[in-house]
């Protein structure tokens, strides 16, 4: 894996870039008329689901956090917000996840986001040598190792996914 740069560059990869870690820029023309962001680049990049992760915003007691789990899966509320040593957790507003993380919906990137917040990455991750995550925009994901993204995220890993 090389360090790509991205023409008209995003938080995501300005973020990599000056952190130095390896990854792959993969984009793909987005349909407008999907309803799953993340299936639809699991499927026009022809990579397994399992390995693409869709990254959402929750509330919690102790405030936001990020659960980063497989596009094929759901987040497991009670286990983010334990990892996040939280009560309980619910998924974010979708206007204040746009303006927290300074990203669209559907493109909401880990990296590179407004405000760091607590991360917590499904420990299905590391069974893969590399994920993809979205790198900013719809269409654009970022190929990169797990441990790398944890790294630069200053995140952890705890099982948060549950089947769909």
């Amino acid at each position: 894996m090389a360090k790509k740069k991205v023409a008209g560059g995003t938080p995501a990869t300005v973020a990599l870039e000056r952190a130095g870690i390896r990854y792959d820029v993969r984009s793909y023309v987005h349909d407008p008329a999907s309803v799953s962001f993340g299936l639809e680049a699991a499927e026009a990049l022809g990579v397994e689901p399992a390995r693409v992760f869709k990254t959402l915003l929750v509330d919690t007691d102790k405030g936001l956090g990020v659960g980063i789990v497989p596009v094929d899966h759901l987040l497991d509320l009670k286990a983010v917000a334990a990892a996040l040593g939280a009560k309980k957790a619910t998924m974010a507003d979708p206007a204040v996840a746009e303006r927290v993380t300074g990203y669209v919906v559907g493109g909401i990137s880990p990296v590179g986001q407004k405000k760091a917040l607590p991360t917590v990455l499904d420990a299905s991750a590391g069974q893969h040598a590399t994920i993809l995550v979205s790198g900013g925009r719809r269409g654009l994901d970022l190929e990169l190792a797990p441990s790398d993204l944890l790294t630069v995220v200053r995140g952890s890993s705890a099982p948060i996914a549950r089947s769909s």
